[in-house]
């Protein structure tokens, strides 16, 4: 079995025993609650049953844990857990839900003294952790460990290649290629090994090559470098990921009105079909099509891919303003919520000018390890690009941007962004 399908089986263990586990809890508290506050030990009355339902927090409660859970991070990396760690962020999580829970439903109770409160809160944060943490221990301890399939490969070959495709699925590819190999070389080959959504490292020696672009970590006692371990940590890696699905899901139906707007527009002042899909590269080196409102003519591209300019004769009115504004884009929060795209990350790119780059910056291939986005710090460092040397630049950008990527920088970006929408800096 390979790695996604053990990460997936172990991922549906640990949310089945959460999702239980928080029944238990919630049913627990509810005895709590009636023992304490219905009259079998202090005499305060009604509270069992509070002004919500009896049944709906069966199910919200529950969801409502999960949720937390994810935004832990919890749920990414099922097999690097350590028991420390599993305590840690199960304690963690446990006094998040505690917290949320007795804003939600204890504050409501009708108690004499504000010590009941306390009491609630810290038997629900105990009930919680106990509950939880013990299924999670059990899961880890009789986990089956897996040993980690590597191929070493060391050669760009394409006899080589083809040995690691028979081979496949491994865990991780180890790149040990001679020192005489060019950059250009190495990256072409990382390249062509991103699809297989597998792990890749290379020895340590060559993080001189990399500048900086690769984490090392110790694994079997070598020091090796991750080319496709994320930057972010697990936390953040979800909450990014939770925010991109609220935003993109809230902004299609908010935006809605302006959307059919705009659509009618562009069906009724030009020929041609109202939204454009072109195929890009994203995550992992995957092609996937990209959706924009068509702000130019009918079949303006229908034989080498070009660039825009400024003055583009293939532009339509219209078009032309929604380019200014960046509302051509606007679909494209349907490629944010299916998974394709984020709001922040590297803009993607062509197949076709993905060559020309990497003939100039074979490094393009170190963004297929998180997701392109609307937005990020090289198109508003470079605006539009309409020649190959600007696009190097916005990718110089955009590698930076993935070495130091952070919550906090991507509400810089989107900041910086809303800034250029309303200014009408766009091309």
């Amino acid at each position: 079995m390979n790695r996604l399908k053990l990460y997936r089986r172990q991922q549906l263990k640990y949310l089945l025993a959460d999702f239980l586990s928080a029944e238990v809890v919630w049913l627990l508290f509810l005895v709590f609650r009636w023992m304490v506050y219905e009259g079998y030990v202090f005499g305060v009355s009604n509270v069992l049953i509070p002004a919500f339902s009896f049944y709906r927090p069966l199910i919200l409660y529950p969801i409502g844990c999960l949720l937390v859970y994810y935004l832990s991070g919890f749920y990414l990396r099922p097999f690097s857990h350590t028991q420390w760690q599993v305590t840690l962020t199960t304690l963690g999580s446990a006094i998040v839900i505690g917290i949320a829970a007795f804003f939600v439903i204890i504050i409501d109770d009708q108690v004499d003294s504000y010590s009941r409160y306390y009491m609630s809160l810290v038997v629900l944060v105990s009930l919680q952790f106990v509950c939880s943490l013990l299924p999670r221990l059990l899961i880890a301890a009789f986990t089956r460990k897996h040993e980690e399939r590597v191929f070493t490969l060391c050669s760009d070959s394409e006899q080589a290649l083809a040995e690691l495709m028979r081979a496949m699925p491994v865990d991780r590819v180890h790149i040990n290629l001679s020192r005489k190999r060019s950059e250009a070389t190495l990256y072409k080959l990382i390249g062509r090994i991103y699809p297989l959504r597998t792990r890749i490292s290379l020895p340590a020696r060559t993080f001189d090559i990399l500048s900086g672009a690769a984490r090392i970590v110790d694994l079997d006692g070598s020091p090796l470098i991750m080319i496709t371990d994320h930057k972010m940590s697990d936390s953040s890696i979800a909450i990014k990921r939770a925010f991109d699905i609220v935003c993109s899901a809230i902004g299609l139906v908010l935006l809605s009105p302006l959307l059919l707007v705009l659509a009618l527009l562009v069906k009724t002042t030009s020929r041609g079909p109202v939204i454009y899909r072109q195929q890009r590269i994203g995550m992992y080196g995957m092609p996937f099509y990209i959706y924009k409102f068509r702000t130019m003519r009918d079949n303006a591209e229908e034989s080498v891919p070009q660039l825009t300019d400024t003055d583009d004769p293939r532009i339509t009115p219209l078009g032309r303003m929604l380019r200014k504004y960046r509302l051509d884009e606007l679909p494209q929060l349907w490629n944010v919520l299916r998974g394709d795209m984020s709001i922040v990350g590297p803009r993607p790119e062509r197949e076709y000018f993905i060559n020309q780059i990497m003939q100039r910056a074979p490094y393009y291939c170190l963004l297929y390890r998180i997701r392109p986005g609307l937005t990020s710090w090289g198109p508003i460092k470079v605006g539009y690009t309409d020649t190959i040397e600007k696009m190097v630049d916005r990718l110089n950008y955009d590698i930076a941007y993935m070495e130091n990527m952070s919550l906090h920088l991507d509400l810089k970006i989107m900041f910086y962004t809303i800034s250029v929408i309303f200014n009408g800096e766009g091309q």
